[in-house]
């Protein structure tokens, strides 16, 4: 996602963050192949490893779903930490289905990364832990029907004032 931002809107300073140092390098390598600078870090989502209100926006995709709900609590904490005043969060994840058939659908990706971790996604609870962080402006603002599911966009902005 970090190489698509950038090429995106070339003069944005763009930062990625991954757990995994294998996928780190892979994106590494595919940013210098295609001559784009990015700062890549190694981090846990819960532990970012910025100042606070380091950041304009944070985005993230399909990556929620893989977090138990008190890791989803901690890492909307630490996003609403680096985010300037005003600063806004994106988020594409898996959201509440958008009728039966996607309930049914939604079942391969509850399969696949376990149903503990994706109950939040399937009662449509992200945005109140949005709230719970301290976001304003919490909306969902568009969904998609997918082959697995609705994938749900949602933004969110951190209030100007303390």
């Amino acid at each position: 996602m970090a190489v698509w931002m950038k090429r995106r809107t070339p003069a944005a300073v763009i930062v990625g963050l991954d757990g995994d140092p294998d996928v780190l390098a892979i994106a590494r390598r595919n940013a210098t192949r295609m001559g784009l600078e990015i700062e890549f870090r190694h981090g846990l989502s819960y532990e970012l490893p910025f100042a606070e209100g380091a950041f304009d926006r944070v985005l993230s995709s399909l990556f929620f779903h893989h977090l138990l709900p008190a890791q989803k609590r901690r890492t909307l904490a630490e996003v609403f930490r680096i985010l300037s005043p005003g600063g806004e969060l994106y988020v594409a994840d898996w959201g509440r289905p958008s009728g039966w058939m996607m309930r049914v659908l939604s079942y391969s990706i509850q399969l696949l990364d376990g149903f503990a971790n994706t109950a939040d996604h399937v009662e449509g609870r992200l945005p109140q832990y949005f709230r719970e962080a301290g976001f304003e402006a919490v909306e969902l603002r568009s969904q998609l029907a997918t082959p697995y599911g609705t994938m749900a966009l949602y933004s969110a902005r951190r209030p100007l004032g303390p």
